[in-house]
């Protein structure tokens, strides 16, 4: 008995130690402001995709729109200018969100005018849940084509994307309450 206390105590120790170290990067619920978010569709290619991103009534934010492969687009995507989002002692990057069942990518930059953004999909289903990327794990890609590059290594992060496009003609809709970083 002693030693399953010792052990729950741990975990629990664990569990708070894990949540002392998570940096909030956004919490919607709290600041509202869409402050250095915008949108990028497929229309700086010539495409039709579209996407609003505002914050609802219960104050999460929601990134909804129409995904259109015509004239050879395909995608919407919600652009976060982060300013030097600090990576060292940082793993994960964790969205808690509540999706539609479909498929996104978190992308992310180190420098803004870099060409390439490191890549990470994700699964979405309709409850609310978080979703945890390993930072480590992000690959490098340009307009959709993976590079011969490492995985992003950098130590600190300036843009965080997250697009859908699954190349189909398809209505997506996410509620994000919370971006962070631990």
């Amino acid at each position: 008995m002693a030693k399953l206390l010792k052990f729950l105590t741990l975990i629990i120790a664990f569990g708070l130690n894990t949540k002392i170290m998570a940096q909030v990067i956004q919490d919607f619920t709290k600041d509202n402001r869409l402050t250095n978010w915008f949108i990028v569709n497929d229309d700086v290619m010539g495409g039709i995709s579209s996407c609003d991103f505002y914050i609802d009534k219960n104050g999460y934010a929601i990134f909804k729109g129409t995904i259109s492969t015509a004239y050879n687009g395909g995608f919407a995507s919600i652009r976060y200018n982060a300013y030097d989002i600090q990576t060292k002692n940082k793993s994960f990057i964790e969205l808690l969100l509540k999706g539609d069942n479909k498929k996104y990518q978190l992308r992310i930059k180190a420098n803004n005018r870099d060409y390439q953004s490191y890549v990470f999909s994700f699964e979405t289903s309709d409850e609310w849940e978080t979703i945890t990327i390993p930072i480590k794990e992000m690959y490098a890609s340009f307009r959709g084509r993976r590079l011969n590059m490492k995985n992003f290594d950098e130590s600190s992060i300036s843009q965080i994307s997250i697009l859908a496009g699954n190349k189909r003609n398809e209505d997506f809709e996410l509620k994000i309450k919370e971006i962070s970083i631990k």
